[in-house]
């Protein structure tokens, strides 16, 4: 047998607990009893938590009767993971973080994970909405923004809610072989391999700031006129400053040089049209300032992990 522990804490994200769950529990529908999967739950501060959806959990165990050696230990996020402290919780982790197998966090799971100084030095990732607060919070760790699931030695981080089931499914394969985890995947209606990564959940630029200053002028001047042509003497010219001045204010301020701020917005205005309407890919790329097609293909794949017509059939 193998043990699959599942942390419980106030104002946890339900999903993140049920998706990781219900594959090792299909999976051991595939295999013998000797290699099946021993979930027990774990309750940090009390065996009875209450999800952020209302519905409440009863832990099997509380931190102090658990085991401190399992194969793996997931930790779910939600609005308690990044919102609250759990002393109790994070003194444990640390405790049994060297011992286990696996140690995975899902979604916002790596905010406690941070909480216990787990995440210095490593690669990691959470929800792309929530990457720059992590970032801040725990600077010690090397944030990865696109990846579905990042392993780094016996840590393995998620993104958003549903890649707790990218995740487990990917233990599963590990254990077991491709196969069982195919299995599994088709059960629960999921692809294997996801096409594309967080980036094409989330917007590539955000809203202009409202105050006055250069930058932000420019920054709003962009995103209203796309399909204008910009190089970085221009947008020097329209923020009054130097080229060289500007790009390193604006590189300094955006964390990206200007013109791939420009590319960005594009991509989200072509986004949004792929999005919300069905006119022609010709008729996307003009109304989003690509030169053509090929062009906003291209920029796509290396952004997105994914074409404009993949795109539009995943989310339109």
């Amino acid at each position: 047998m193998k043990s699959v522990a599942v942390m419980l804490f106030q104002d946890l994200l339900l999903l993140d607990v049920a998706g990781p769950v219900e594959v090792f529990s299909i999976a051991n529908r595939y295999l013998d009893p000797a290699n099946r999967y021993e979930i027990i739950t774990i309750g940090s501060d009390g065996l009875r938590v209450c999800a952020s959806n209302g519905i409440a959990l009863t832990a099997d165990t509380l931190i102090e009767d658990a085991p401190d050696t399992y194969d793996v230990l997931l930790v779910p996020g939600g609005p308690g993971a990044y919102n609250q402290e759990f002393p109790r919780l994070q003194c444990w982790l640390r405790t049994v973080a060297p011992q286990v197998r696996s140690l995975a966090s899902i979604c916002t799971g790596a905010f406690i994970l941070g909480q216990a100084e787990l995440l210095d030095d490593r690669r990691v990732t959470t929800h792309w909405k929530y990457i720059e607060r992590l970032a801040k919070r725990f600077p010690k760790a090397k944030i990865e923004t696109d990846q579905v699931f990042v392993r780094d030695g016996n840590l393995i981080t998620s993104g958003g809610v549903t890649t707790g089931i990218d995740l487990a499914l990917s233990i599963v394969a590990e254990d077991h072989g491709k196969e069982i985890a195919l299995s599994v995947a088709k059960v629960l209606l999921v692809v294997m391999k996801r096409q594309g990564g967080q980036m094409q959940f989330s917007p590539l630029v955000s809203t202009a700031a409202k105050d006055d200053s250069p930058i932000s002028k420019v920054q709003q001047y962009v995103l209203d006129n796309v399909t204008e042509d910009f190089n970085v003497e221009r947008l020097a010219c329209l923020a009054a400053m130097s080229p060289r001045h500007f790009s390193r204010v604006f590189s300094r301020d955006m964390n990206m040089p200007p013109m791939e701020f420009v590319q960005r917005a594009r991509i989200d205005r072509a986004r949004n049209l792929l999005e919300t309407s069905k006119i022609p890919l010709k008729t996307v790329a003009y109304r989003s300032g690509f030169g053509s097609v090929r062009q906003m293909r291209a920029l796509f794949s290396d952004k997105l992990g994914l074409t404009p017509t993949q795109y539009r059939h995943q989310f339109s």
